[in-house]
This record gives C-alpha cells, sequence and structure tokens, in this order.
C-alpha cells in the first residue's frame, strides 16, 4: 500500500479500498529498556505517550529540513538526533479493545523516524516532548505500508538505523517493554482512536545523543531506518 500525498499537501495510505488519511501520529517513549537506561531513566512501568504535530510527518525520499529554530547556538542547537521505529497505522477505530481486537484493526505496518530537537525536548519546551518533536518533516514514514497478514508478528522484527552507511541503532521488536497488542489495547481505553492513526512504538538504544561525543544529524547526511519484512525508509537531512 503506497503512501501519498495529496493535493492539500496531507499524507494517506492508498489502499484497495481507497484511500485513508493520515490524521493523528502517537508515539511511545521508552519502550526499550536499553534506551531507557542510555538516557540514565528506569525502564517505565506503563506505556510514556506523547504526540507529534501531524505537520511533521513526511514520505520516503523527502528531506529532513532541520528549521534555523535547531541551528541556533544560543538556544543549544545544532542537536538534532535520529531514532528508528516500527509505525502501526490504523485501519477503522478502536475503543476499550482488547489486545486481539486491537491487532485486528491494524492495517499495517510501516518504518519511521522519530527526529528528534534535543534541545527542545529537554530544556526549551518546560519537560514536555511535544515542541522537540514536531518540527516540519520531523516524522517520514515509508517505505510503504506492508499488511498485517504479510508482516505477521511485530514482536519479532529487527529496527536498524544507518547514518551515511554506517550503522547506529540495531535491535528487535521483541525487546519492547510493552508489544504493539498491549500499547493499542492500553491507548483505547476510555478514548476512541481513529482509523488513520499512526503508532510509533519506540526507539532502541543507540540513539545520537547517548553517544560519546554526540553524534549529531548534519547537514547532508543520509538516514536510513530498516525494519525486517518491510523495508528501508531513506531521507536526506538538510539544514534550512
Amino acid at each position: 500500500m503506497n503512501i501519498v500525498r495529496l493535493p492539500s499537501g496531507s499524507i494517506a495510505v492508498d489502499t484497495p479500498r481507497g484511500l485513508v488519511p493520515i490524521v493523528q501520529i502517537l508515539c511511545i517513549g521508552k519502550n526499550y529498556a536499553d534506551h531507557a537506561k542510555e538516557q540514565g531513566a528506569a525502564a517505565p512501568d506503563r506505556p510514556v505517550v506523547f504526540t507529534k504535530n501531524i505537520s511533521s510527518l513526511g514520505v520516503n525520499g523527502d528531506d529532513i529540513r532541520v528549521p534555523k529554530a535547531c541551528q541556533d547556538p544560543a538556544t543549544g542547537g545544532d542537536q538534532t538526533d535520529f531514532e528508528a521505529e516500527l509505525a502501526v497505522v490504523i485501519a477503522r477505530p478502536i475503543r476499550d479493545a482488547s489486545e486481539s481486537e486491537a491487532l485486528g484493526a491494524v492495517l499495517g505496518y510501516c518504518c519511521a523516524n522519530d527526529v528528534s530537537a534535543r534541545w527542545w525536548q529537554k530544556q526549551g519546551s518546560g519537560g514536555q516532548f511535544w515542541r522537540g518533536k514536531s518540527f516540519d518533516t520531523f516524522c517520514p514514514i515509508g517505505p510503504s505500508i506492508v499488511p498485517a497478514a504479510e508482516v505477521g508478528d511485530p514482536g519479532t522484527l529487527r529496527v536498524r538505523c544507518r547514518v551515511n552507511g554506517v550503522g547506529m541503532q540495531d535491535a528487535n521488536t521483541n525487546q519492547m517493554l510493552f508489544p504493539v497488542a498491549t500499547l493499542l489495547a492500553e491507548l483505547s481505553r476510555g478514548l476512541t482512536i481513529p482509523a488513520g492513526t499512526v503508532l510509533l512504538t519506540g526507539t532502541p538504544s543507540g540513539v545520537g545523543m547517548a553517544r560519546t561525543p554526540p553524534v549529531w544529524l548534519k547537514h547532508g547526511d543520509v538516514v536510513e531506518v530498516e525494519v525486517e519484512r518491510i523495508g528501508v525508509l531513506k531521507n536526506r537531512v538538510v539544514f534550512e
């Protein structure tokens, strides 16, 4: 199933039954114990949930455009980071769903890069993730949506990230603290998750901010996110 950009600039999934517009982006933080550890944090007891602005959405081949707000040394700029993730796309609304019901509502899976401006995430927004995660183009997904039936168990997929061909992240979704079915069931408790929701399921260890020295994305870098049985999402970094 192809991911398409509509004339309005919004993004949808072209399915055999018609277009499914992407309406919101939900995200899970610290869903891999090693990623929590590399941040100096304990593994959470419950899912850490945040959102990304819909304007952050992009597709395979789009440039990741780092705005001037993320380049200003006076605000701790040049701290733009990569996060390879498995993304889930919802086909029909769910509310108070069991884990099996929730998985049955999945349209398919794709790769995602939860691009993050670390200063804005940690110092620039009063402790809230949204600002640092939501700059335009900071959520490329793709290269296409692979139907759930073709992917099979989403809990056995290798997830990797490369920057300019150099491996940065390499893990498996079986290391998730909260698997896909658990996340969807938990998120649907008492509220409706609409069709066209994209859920980013968390990133494994190896992100740039946790390295010594840190590895921040630079102008001209090429970032690849690869998820087993899904494909490779590839985007170039452009500093505005």
